[in-house]
């Protein structure tokens, strides 16, 4: 299996989820107080200073992991030991530790269960009982299938992956969740295991070629789409080489090498074939699963159906986005909600454990999940298992990979360009009116590393041409995800501080201080009142990826402008946390004080047929004031609303798309985007 997510040489590198039951009509069921809750791969390391040679792995598996840094040796030597101790080529338990988790050692578990740099999973765990959202966990069920250790294969399998390598190390549990020596002898012990079981030749110098199905086992799934996308994975690692920085500070690089995976082993793993039972939109080599949303009348009356809507997308209306989500719940309660006609409905669910994908919708409906109609319309929506706060605080890289392989499909399918104004989470949608502004969702939070995500779709937010880096009117907040680690509190309670892990986001204080206070942000804070630290306080976070016009600069410090007011960020030339881009940006025509801002480019009121009613287009709580720049996202918004408030699609003046004139354009306001009325404003080109 190839595609678009081989491994290339590159430089260097909330909740919300499932939303309550919905009673009639889109507004109740999104009704929820905020409150609530770069893949680096290089052809070598020699400009890094490394004097290890690439060399073919062939027949020995070297050569493998060397130290970028100081404080990498430790990791380097327990991946070095292991490899020695159980006979498995070095190559091979550094790859399958990159598919797994990119080298890293969270302070704490993913989603799945998994602990430390190889990702061993602990039955005992279990999903979190609820995340910072409304999303409640039911019990989760389990097809299971053999695997090559005569252990059920798929979630029931990978959940006893911490106990298997106990049991084969003589490890203590604890140790092989804590211990970085412990946790990498565990996958090394278990991946021996599994080559021996499966009858391969074992051994430090084997051939790393032959270990292809006892890395597909690795993966921990039963369904071969994912462990064959999981095995390839870590060969093209293997192949193209990589190198980073780990979230805890470790700076690993894996030399490239000549490799031939035997992918004809996996017949031996007895996987689960294609689930492919439907009419997916879906790259084949995810396999993507159909699970239809229901389309169901729920009451008597003409508007009391669930859980989506008819259309006929991408001709009436257009598709011009892709929403990330979070379900806050587990991958099981996420599709018995989807399934349920009384609920809502997005249009893919991904699972935690493998990157498995299920499809709800087909592509030219609407579904309700982005808690703004206007964005319904012309957005495809991705749940994600995993949880913005409570619980697991990272989201598993095979997951990230499946999403980033789906998301290429569908922009290249739909045409979506690969940036964060296309491409963007449900925490940067705004509120359709002032009263929405506050209940808006925060997923997919502030742990969801959208640097390493561009650079799995292959549009890296770091790669800049020499006419950007010239710039001085606009930047693109970039702070390096792995080292970022800002403070952030309430995940377990509402003071206690966060988990230190890599952040997405920069703080904008009211002044070039790190003791100035953090910017107001008039819509969540009417009071006007500081934003704080709190994990779903999105008021003062400068998002990766999102670009801003400079309102300022003064010494290290540059100020924004960010809903209305100057938001300052560190951000010193020695270790710049945003890069100067080219692009375009919007102030008020001259002679108006403030132009208004909205959540929804609808139509003028003439462009309404007579059965139509207009759709009042309320300005939201923010401005822009004369002297105010914000830089521009898209000027070639739709102006439209489709009207879809019955069941049936033969009722008169419905399911019906109007298209205005009135023009808008997308701005980067602050977090979430907003629209502007072309008419109110110049565009200018950023120099």
């Amino acid at each position: 299996m190839t595609d678009d997510l081989s491994p290339t040489p590159t430089p260097d590198d909330p909740a919300g989820g499932p939303r309550p039951p919905r009673r009639r009509g889109r507004t109740a069921a999104f009704a929820v107080t905020s409150v609530t809750c770069a893949v680096t791969l290089v052809a070598g390391l020699a400009a890094s200073g490394s004097a290890v040679a690439a060399a073919d792995s062939g027949a020995s598996g070297a050569p493998s992991a060397v130290s970028v840094g100081s404080d990498a040796g430790s990791r380097e030597r327990a991946f070095a030991a292991a490899s020695r101790e159980f006979g498995v080529p070095r190559t091979v338990l550094e790859a399958v530790s990159y598919a797994q988790t990119r080298w890293d050692f969270h302070p704490g578990h993913s989603t799945t269960g998994g602990y430390g740099p190889m990702h061993l999973v602990d039955a005992a765990l279990g999903s979190p009982a609820e995340g910072k959202g409304l999303g409640t966990l039911g019990t989760a069920t389990t097809t299971a299938t053999a695997g090559a250790d005569g252990t059920a294969s798929g979630d029931a399998r990978l959940a006893d992956t911490l106990g298997r390598a106990a049991r084969l190390t003589g490890l203590t549990k604890d140790a092989l969740r804590t211990d970085e020596l412990a946790n990498i002898r565990g996958g090394a012990a278990l991946l021996a295991d599994t080559q021996r079981r499966l009858g391969h030749p074992t051994g430090a110098t084997s051939d790393a070629g032959q270990w292809y199905a006892a890395v597909a086992d690795a993966s921990g799934t039963g369904d071969r789409a994912a462990a064959e996308g999981f095995a390839d994975d870590a060969y093209a690692v293997i192949a193209s080489g990589a190198s980073r920085q780990t979230v805890d500070g470790k700076r690993l690089g894996l030399l490239p090498a000549k490799v031939t995976p035997q992918r004809g082993q996996l017949a031996g793993l007895k996987l689960r074939a294609g689930a492919t039972n439907g009419p997916v939109d879906c790259p084949k080599a995810l396999d993507c699963e159909w699970i239809p949303a229901p389309y169901e009348k729920t009451g008597e009356g003409a508007g009391d159906y669930g859980n989506h809507d008819l259309a006929n997308r991408p001709k009436a209306p257009k598709i011009t986005n892709i929403v990330i989500h979070n379900t806050e719940a587990s991958y099981d309660t996420t599709l018995q909600l989807v399934t349920d006609p009384t609920y809502l409905a997005w249009n893919y669910t991904l699972r935690s454990s493998d990157g498995h994908v299920a499809q709800h919708l087909a592509p030219q409906d609407v579904g309700w999940h982005a808690g703004n109609w206007y964005v319904n319309m012309h957005s495809i929506g991705l749940e994600h298992e995993g949880y913005a706060a409570t619980g697991a605080l990272w989201f598993s890289e095979p997951m990230y990979r499946s999403s980033a392989r789906l998301v290429k499909y569908l922009a290249r399918k739909y045409d979506i360009p690969l940036d964060m104004q296309h491409v963007f989470g449900h925490d940067q949608i705004p509120g359709v009116t002032p009263a929405n502004v506050p209940t808006m969702h925060w997923d997919p939070g502030p742990y969801w590393d959208w640097e390493h995500y561009f650079q799995l779709l292959g549009a890296p937010l770091r790669q800049t041409s020499a006419a950007d880096r010239k710039a001085t009117d606009l930047v693109r907040i970039l702070p390096r995800y792995e080292s970022n680690k800002q403070p952030v509190t309430g995940c377990e309670t509402t003071s206690s501080p966060c988990a230190p892990l890599g952040t997405n986001f920069v703080y904008l204080r009211s002044d070039a201080s790190a003791t100035a206070p953090l910017v107001n942000d008039v819509g969540l804070k009417p009071d006007g009142s500081p934003a704080t630290t709190q994990v779903s306080d999105i008021g003062a976070r400068a998002q990766a990826g999102l670009e801003f016009a400079v309102a300022e600069r003064r010494g290290d410090w540059t100020a924004i402008w960010f809903n209305g007011v100057k938001g300052w960020f560190w951000n010193p030339r020695s270790a710049p946390t945003a890069l100067p881009v080219k692009g375009t940006y919007v102030t008020p025509k001259a002679g108006l004080a403030s132009v208004p801002v909205y959540g929804r480019a609808y139509p003028e009121a003439s462009a309404y047929p007579a059965g139509i009613p207009v759709q009042a287009l309320a300005p939201l709580q923010y401005t822009v004031a004369a002297g105010q720049r914000y830089a521009v996202g898209d000027l070639t918004v739709p102006t439209d609303y489709y009207r879809a408030t019955t069941f049936s699609t033969d009722t008169p003046d419905d399911h019906v798309d109007v298209v205005g004139d009135d023009r808008y354009y997308q701005i980067s306001l602050g977090h979430r985007f907003a629209f502007v009325r072309a008419a109110d404003v110049d565009v200018v080109r950023a120099k």
